[in-house]
């Protein structure tokens, strides 16, 4: 699969100081790729760079085969093929959906901008809402209306900049399923930058993990969760608490819920004092088990609930139950311990 998009060594400043640095990335054609992390951490000024809003102090990136932003060197972004969806959605109020969506196809004649724009109402799904106004929309529609507005002029690159922050849950879960399917049948090459992971996981086919303008981690949404390269990326992504340990052979830990065990072999020696991660899916009830531990807090989440557990040391931990299990705040669980995926790192 050929590359689309270069990040080669690049470099952005905010005046003196550097808010993104030696950052390297590639997304191949067809691919949906993200970047994910907290506030602050420089990944919309990698979008901005790319976009050709954002110069660089450093390094190059390179559009299908083109260098399209260099130090003291930037194409001008409508010369770069790129469609950009929003965080806000950015539509225009006094225009109807078919206007909106048909505002790019300027070098279009009448008949075939009509018929671009009928077939982004039907890719989308909003056949029959042309002459709607966005102000009459649902938050998910609008939504649509930007994505069919980028996609309309066929661009090489789609750039999306926290696309689904402002919708509800549900709607939200729904939508990037819909957006991932969308993009997946037009072989939309796409960047998506983020601080949910849930959007990251859901939307990419691989995720970098950024933090103070550096990429820790470019990897599979499995691996950034079972196989973090970093104790900021383990406790960055999903829940989990850090237990103490000691590392008793090359993949057994012991702690104080028993010996840990894992499918890898770690690096250190007998005896190193390490800190073991267990999510909340690595302990499990078990009503026959000699551990036990109390229950200090709740969370009822439909299918499951998420406990909170105090162990006999005073550390907590957590687990889900089945919602079945519904047991009162300061009773005593059986728990045990099955972590194929032991994600551990050095005191």
């Amino acid at each position: 699969m050929s590359t689309l998009l270069e990040l080669n060594n690049i470099e952005c400043r905010h005046d003196d100081r550097v808010a993104v640095r030696d950052l390297s990335m590639c997304a191949p054609k067809g691919s949906l790729v993200c970047l994910l992390g907290p506030s602050g951490c420089g990944k919309t000024t990698v979008l901005r760079a790319i976009a050709g809003f954002h110069a660089l102090s450093h390094g190059e990136i390179v559009i299908n085969g083109r260098c399209v932003s260099r130090p003291r060197f930037t194409i001008a972004p409508e010369a770069r093929r790129l469609g950009m969806v929003f965080q806000d959605y950015a539509l225009f109020p006094h225009m109807t959906v078919k206007r909106n969506i048909g505002f790019g196809l300027r070098r279009v004649g009448r008949a075939e901008k009509s018929a671009l724009i009928g077939e982004m109402l039907e890719r989308v799904g909003l056949d029959g809402m042309g002459d709607r106004y966005p102000h009459e929309l649902s938050g998910g529609q609008q939504q649509r209306v930007a994505l069919a507005r980028a996609l309309a002029p066929n661009p090489d690159l789609l750039l999306m900049d926290e696309p689904f922050s402002n919708l509800d849950v549900d709607l939200r879960e729904r939508l990037i399923d819909e957006v991932r399917q969308i993009l997946k049948d037009q072989e939309m090459t796409c960047v998506l930058v983020t601080h949910d992971q849930h959007d990251a996981f859901s939307l990419g086919d691989e995720v970098g993990v950024m933090y103070e303008g550096g990429i820790l981690q470019w990897d599979s949404p499995y691996n950034l969760y079972h196989r973090p390269a970093t104790r900021f990326i383990a406790d960055f992504i999903g829940q989990g608490v850090f237990l103490a340990g000691t590392l008793a052979t090359d993949n057994k830990v012991e702690t104080e819920l028993g010996i840990v065990q894992g499918r890898c072999e770690f690096e250190w020696q007998q005896g190193t004092a390490i800190d073991v991660l267990l999510r909340p899916d690595d302990v499990l009830p078990d009503p026959a088990s000699h551990l036990k531990a109390e229950i200090v807090q709740k969370a009822f989440k439909g299918a499951e609930i998420l406990y909170t557990l105090q162990l006999a040391s005073g550390g907590k931990i957590l687990s889900l139950f089945p919602s079945h299990a519904d047991h009162a705040i300061g009773e005593q669980v059986g728990i045990r311990v099955k972590a194929d995926h032991v994600v551990a790192f050095k005191r």
